[in-house]
């Protein structure tokens, strides 16, 4: 009798388990490019209560700035605080620690298209604005504000479905973004305009998204159809996506003239990967995009840097689980740097147009055991393999671009060696623009005209 009841006991234990184990399976998070959208799913949640905040003209910039300050903090679910125009200058710190829900969040949108509405503060002692600081904050949007001045402008802490869409963020004492204190998931960092973080005494990144050996990690998140340039100070990474962040998809963005990376990438520490797409980055300092690992990379324009077009190499992690394939690199010096890619799981490096002018055009110093290389197409030479690679007849096989990525119409021409010479079980099915790739044998991030 006892052992029929351990067995049942041992039974139900079992199916007890598989239970939560299944419920735990179902709360995963969709991966945020399974839908194509941008926007996150909340974003036709209710609005309960429209409030148009207005801008007194017999006031200076800071008393405006302590009545919006006030406005903000007193919101609640469903609000939508629609701000006037004009200079709001907050001089006590401003916190924003408020819950919507997905039914109904909080909305926080400048209310005129023609003139702006700036948040800023009247000195750099501090963060324009600190978001979950002191609690966590989910469900917010944030839309059509301008943010300077100060010092970091937006400092992301405790942050879950955050969205910040359609801002001006620009001429910061250090950073524009930074989510680099606590973990965060779900951010939607869509349609804003970065520029001009050039403080010499700051690292001047646009976005500074997790933080370094991932102490704070970023997740779930979209980066997408972000302007980007003008990034200087002491680093000056246009998207920095930090070590051990994981199942992002930064994708659409335009990244120029930075003086680190446009792009900077680490590892996920093998929680995932990151999806970064369609992007179009050019002139820096430095590669022109660096990816560590455990990510797909594709459809991206990378041109003009200073050191490679594409770079790949450990960094606060391994290189390893990473896709490059279907990207336009032009590069007057380095096309590809495949530093340590040797000997190293799942790589794949595939149909991607990889133009130099000086230096190689893919290099693979440590060697390439167990590389998949399929369906390139280079000028330059290609180091650390004997396996031959299509050559290409120059910056003509493409429509209109040049060296310094004045010109950028890197579509191929009709006599082009990229059309017809792909790997097909390495195509994507759409190109940079997202149109929809007819033939899967075009090499590089442009279908055909």
């Amino acid at each position: 009798m006892q052992r029929q009841i351990t067995a049942a006991f041992i039974v139900f234990s079992g199916m007890l388990f598989t239970l939560i184990s299944s419920g735990l399976a179902a709360q995963e998070p969709t991966l945020p490019w399974v839908s194509g959208q941008t926007s996150p799913n909340w974003h036709t949640g209710q609005v309960r209560r429209k409030i148009r905040h207005t801008y007194d003209d017999r006031q200076n910039d800071q008393a405006n700035g302590l009545r919006l300050k006030q406005r903000i903090e007193d919101l609640q679910p469903g609000d939508m605080l629609l701000i006037a125009p004009g200079r709001y200058s907050i001089g006590p710190k401003l916190v924003v620690d408020l819950q919507g829900t997905p039914q109904a969040p909080i909305w926080i949108i400048g209310s005129s298209k023609e003139q702006p509405t700036i948040i800023t503060r009247p000195d750099a002692r501090q963060n324009v604005m600190n978001v979950g600081e002191r609690k966590r904050t989910e469900y917010v949007c944030f839309q059509n504000v301008e943010f300077t001045g100060g010092s970091t402008l937006i400092r992301l802490y405790d942050c879950h479905h955050v969205w910040l869409d359609r801002c001006h963020l620009h001429h910061a004492g250090a950073e524009g973004i930074t989510a680099n204190t606590r973990d965060t998931q779900h951010l939607f960092i869509t349609n804003n305009h970065f520029h001009d973080f050039k403080n010499p005494n700051a690292t001047g990144e646009a976005m500074y998204l997790g933080a370094n050996q991932g102490k704070a990690k970023m997740s779930y998140s979209v980066i997408a159809n972000n302007h980007v340039h003008d990034c200087g100070g002491q680093q000056g990474d246009g998207i920095e996506i930090k070590q051990g962040s994981f199942n992002n998809w930064i994708v659409g963005n335009h990244v120029h003239d930075t003086q680190y990376p446009c792009i900077l990438a680490y590892g996920t520490g093998g929680k995932g990967i990151n999806l970064i797409e369609r992007n179009v980055c050019y002139r820096s300092n430095d590669n022109t995009m660096q990816v560590q690992g455990e990510a797909i990379v594709r459809n991206n324009l990378l041109m003009a840097a200073a050191g490679a077009g594409f770079a790949s190499t450990d960094h606060q992690g391994k290189s390893t689980r990473l896709t490059v394939t279907q990207n336009t690199i032009i590069s007057s010096r380095r096309g590809a740097n495949l530093s340590s890619w040797n000997d190293r799981q799942n790589m794949i490096f595939a149909n991607n147009a990889v133009y130099t002018n000086h230096g190689d055009a893919i290099r693979l110093p440590q060697g390439a055991a167990g590389v998949t290389l399929a369906g390139n197409v280079v000028t330059g030479k290609v180091s650390g393999t004997a396996r031959d690679v299509l050559q290409g007849n120059g910056l003509s096989d493409f429509n209109e671009v040049s060296w310094d990525a004045m010109k950028r119409n890197a579509m191929p021409t009709p006599a082009s060696p990229l059309i017809g010479t792909a790997a097909g079980q390495f195509s994507a099915t759409v190109d940079l623009r997202g149109h929809r790739r007819k033939s899967t044998k075009i090499v590089g991030a442009f279908v055909a005209p």
